[in-house]
């Protein structure tokens, strides 16, 4: 059987013509993106109470791009203007799961704001806006949207550790860019593994937990075009099913 990723969805409220509904979403490129890979995507919702259980059924993690952290989660008392969908109920939810993940050795991939909720759950802090607190960041432009480009263009470079991060096999690779909030202090048992030009840390790596990684960028938007960005989503799929077959020899 193939290897099962359970991929965090957000919350949003859609107004229709016969009322408003809660409902979970989540982009198609990351159930796409794993099924590429050679996983099952299997979409949680947040549900606390079932965490535990829910770790036993999947056999991998991805904590998907979505709204913003609550800022006291990481000691700021004041939310910034831009700062927005704040979701207690989800931050708590993908916390409590990247803990059980990294408890039991279960493969992690963090992307956007999965890059964020890992810094966070490990003791990190967040830029709560960076065009407006991180110098520099006018010049490379992280919301590349703003500048007219499509969500699968590159938006700027990154200069990768692949010492640190082997997927990253480009010394300079291409990625696309949307985040308006980026990590500000690193989580003391992270290592960068990527920066952008203005000096953001783009991507991370948790030396005590091998299996644990993750990018500020979106490659779910840009595989389909350059195969360098399914990387990350192969080497969840391929440890969440070394992870499997493991358990099953035991």
């Amino acid at each position: 059987m193939k290897a099962i990723i359970g991929i965090t969805p957000s919350s949003q409220l859609d107004t229709l013509p016969h009322g408003t509904f809660q409902r979970y979403v989540l982009s198609a490129p990351y159930v796409r993106a794993v099924e590429k890979a050679g996983g099952i995507p299997l979409i949680l919702p947040p549900q606390r109470d079932a965490v535990g259980a829910l770790l036993r059924i999947i056999d991998g993690l991805l904590l998907s791009g979505g709204p913003d952290i609550d800022p006291a989660r990481y000691g700021d008392r004041e939310v910034h203007p831009a700062t927005y969908g704040i979701d207690p109920e989800r931050d708590q939810f993908e916390i409590d799961l990247f803990d059980g993940a990294v408890a039991i050795d279960m493969p992690v991939l963090g992307i956007c704001r999965g890059i964020q909720v890992i810094n966070v759950a490990l003791g990190g802090t967040l830029v709560q806006d960076v065009a407006t607190e991180h110098p520099g960041a006018s010049e490379v432009g992280h919301r590349q949207h703003e500048r007219g480009l499509e969500d699968w263009q590159v938006g700027h470079s990154v200069t990768a550790r692949t010492d640190a991060l082997p997927l990253l096999t480009d010394l300079a690779l291409g990625v696309n860019s949307f985040h308006h909030q980026a990590i500000r202090d690193l989580a003391p048992s992270l290592e960068p593994a990527a920066h952008s030009p203005d000096g953001l840390i783009e991507a991370v790596v948790m030396p005590d937990s091998p299996g644990v990684y993750a990018v500020q960028w979106r490659p779910e938007l840009m595989f389909n075009r350059d195969e360098a960005h399914l990387r990350p989503f192969a080497q969840l799929v391929q440890a969440a099913d070394a992870r499997r077959m493991a358990a099953w020899a035991v």
